[in-house]
């Protein structure tokens, strides 16, 4: 690949030390950090997917036992190839050349014919890794997250973690964005949310999800359709995932996650996934990364049955 990663610590579940990332079928990476805002510290995702792999030790030297949250093994007894690339070689500050190592790497990844799974790093992270789907338009994106970063700017910065979906709209590839989970209070102020519902996009709150199901998303999905997940995890209930800068009560479960991506991997064609913002020093106990990485277990599990 044309950019450098950092060796994995421990591969991902699921993923093997001889796959040739560019016959992998999905390629998991870490783009650590995106674009910073002053004054406010990013780093504290930086270690977020060697976490996720320290938390599925146990479980990557078992590939062949029966996974009850999937019926089956995690690759359904298949040849599907899944590779861990590693950790790209992003510093704090430098939100350009970050930006440009995620466009760059998603889309030789995309090139190749595989599905990137990334982990980030704020929510800034996902603006580059969308623009890298640019192939895979129309796109649809859900976007799993208790926010909708629909900002223009914040503190002089147009391309930081409260601005990706006001960025992604702008994407001539993006079709159809599709919030999920919203709740509670955020960045976005009434102009954000007028604009938003302007553009089109559609806002499921998380009140909605819990009385509706997941077909309160899935209405608002073309069968058939390209589609990405991109899923902060604040989006996640604060009971089952502390590890965020901004916990809120009233978020997705474990199954209400799981349940969403099995039905868009079911019903569509998922392009990519993302998860974001999962910040190890606040995980007490080890129970949220645990969380965090069976989350990430599943859409690798799900994308090799599709």
């Amino acid at each position: 690949m044309p950019v450098t990663f950092d060796p994995p610590s421990q591969l991902f579940s699921g993923a093997r030390s001889d796959v040739d990332p560019s016959e992998a079928d999905l390629v998991v990476f870490a783009a650590p950090h995106g674009t910073p805002y002053e004054g406010i510290e990013n780093e504290n995702y930086a270690d977020a997917l060697d976490v996720m792999r320290a938390a599925q030790a146990q479980e990557t030297g078992w590939p062949d036992h029966w996974d009850f949250d999937l019926g089956g093994t995690l690759l359904n007894d298949s040849d599907y190839k899944v590779a861990d690339v590693g950790n790209l070689r992003t510093t704090s500050q430098d939100g350009p050349g970050n930006r440009d190592l995620i466009r760059t790497a998603t889309a030789e990844i995309v090139a190749n014919g595989a599905i990137p799974v990334m982990v980030g790093g704020d929510d800034s992270v996902p603006i580059p890794f969308i623009e890298a789907l640019a192939p895979h338009g129309p796109l649809t994106i859900i976007q799993v997250d208790a926010h909708i970063d629909w900002r223009d700017e914040r503190r002089g910065e147009p391309m930081g973690f409260s601005n990706t979906m006001r960025r992604a709209s702008e994407m001539e590839h993006v079709e159809k964005i599709i919030h999920v989970g919203i709740r509670g209070l955020g960045s976005a102020r009434r102009a954000e949310v007028e604009l938003a519902r302007a553009w089109g996009a559609e806002l499921v709150t998380a009140r909605e999800l819990h009385a509706d199901g997941i077909e309160a998303v899935m209405q608002h999905v073309v069968l058939g359709s390209n589609t990405m997940i991109t899923m902060d995890c604040d989006a996640l209930d604060a009971g089952i995932m502390p590890a965020v800068m901004a916990p809120t009560p009233g978020g997705l479960t474990y199954y209400q996650s799981l349940d969403l991506i099995e039905a868009v991997v079911r019903q569509t064609n998922l392009v990519a996934f993302d998860m974001i913002e999962f910040v190890p020093e606040r995980d007490v106990d080890g129970a949220a990364a645990v969380t965090a990485a069976r989350i990430l277990t599943h859409v690798i599990g799900r994308c090799a049955r599709a």
